[in-house]
């Protein structure tokens, strides 16, 4: 099944969403996500295998089959994305809608693709904690690091939790 973004979500099976448009700016040529397997673990966890590259032209389909998902009752999502090649901010955006709404999710396992994302998401997150933190006085002495405390756990930390970053 092809789609443009926000058309209905894939289906389960081997369904392949794609969209985009150069009119929107950036890359021409979207990416294909394709969906393997769509299962369920007790009534409230929904098990999604994907494949191929996940772009913010071809996440809109499985933005709506989540929000289809959420809508349904399901509060826990497994995502296998061992077979995915490529992703970018369009996956970050669906991941944290998932977890904005307070629900659960896990990466089992992440694909080289996925994990040098959440690397990156998680490099900048510290990178960001550290430039927030006090600095040095004026004229106080150079002396033992000031012991920071930790930022609040925020969603984000979750996700690379999930995916066994953190």
């Amino acid at each position: 099944m092809r789609a443009q973004p926000g058309a209905a979500a894939a289906a389960p099976g081997d369904a392949t969403a794609t969209g985009g448009t150069a009119a929107a700016g950036g890359d021409t040529a979207p990416g294909d996500i394709i969906v393997h397997s769509c299962a369920t673990l007790g009534s409230t966890t929904l098990v999604i295998h994907l494949a191929g590259e996940i772009d913010r032209f071809s996440a809109g389909p499985l933005r709506a089959m989540l929000a289809s998902a959420a809508a349904d009752g399901y509060r826990s999502l497994v995502l296998d994305t061992s077979r995915v090649t490529f992703c970018d901010s369009g996956f970050l955006d669906v991941l944290d809608r998932w977890m904005r709404r307070g629900f659960r999710l896990r990466m089992e396992p992440p694909s080289p693709a996925v994990r040098r994302l959440l690397c990156a998401v998680a490099l900048l997150r510290g990178r960001r904690a550290r430039r927030s933190g006090p600095g040095p006085s004026a004229g106080a002495p150079p002396g033992p690091p000031t012991p920071r405390t930790a930022p609040p756990r925020r969603r984000w930390a979750v996700a690379l939790s999930a995916a066994g970053l953190s």
